[in-house]
């Protein structure tokens, strides 16, 4: 079946007076008028935002402020154990040896809590694998970051487990005890 060119629909077109490019009539600017201003009365840019932000760049380079790039090993290491014992034993209940981290503080926010927790847990396995963990010590990390969020989900019950099991101190055990292992 075929269509007569009658049937195809085609767009008006534009009238040989306004057919000027459309930075133009959006800008309000055509070639016989001036400046755009403002109402304070200063003249505006008519560049645009586009051109106005090309010089604007962010650099991650060596002289950078990047906080993730170019960091040794050691440093990563050190980054990583840290994150873990905050999460885990950051702070001490007073008048005993009870330890716990900001892991069972915020897991006390139902579920979004418990997602916020595994989610920095899991950046934490990633970044052992980013370390050249092997698939196995990477799979049991992941097992316990699996179970500190699925029983963590639990109310009252699973709060108090996140407190006890302090899966992300473990995970740095077994990090460290690989990396202890292998040739410098």
């Amino acid at each position: 079946m075929t269509m007569a060119n009658d049937d195809i629909y085609t767009p008006p077109r534009p009238r040989s007076g306004s057919e000027r490019p459309f930075r133009e009539r959006a800008s309000g600017r055509a070639s016989g008028r001036g400046p755009v201003i403002d109402q304070e009365g200063r003249e505006v840019n008519d560049a645009g935002p586009r051109a106005q932000s090309e010089g604007f760049r962010f650099d991650f380079g060596p002289g950078g402020a990047n906080p993730f790039g170019d960091l040794t090993r050691e440093q990563r290491l050190a980054r990583l154990d840290a994150i873990a014992k905050l999460l885990d034993v950051a702070f001490v209940v007073p008048g005993t040896n009870f330890r716990y981290g900001i892991d069972g503080l915020i897991g006390l926010i139902p579920v979004v809590g418990d997602i916020i927790t595994t989610a920095i847990s899991l950046w934490l396995v990633r970044e052992a694998r980013a370390l050249g963990a092997p698939w196995h010590i990477t799979a049991r990390m992941l097992g316990n970051v699996a179970v500190d969020g699925v029983v963590g989900l639990v109310p009252v019950a699973g709060d108090a487990f996140d407190v006890m099991f302090r899966a992300n101190v473990r995970n740095m055990r077994m990090l460290k005890r690989w990396l202890d292992k292998q040739p410098r």
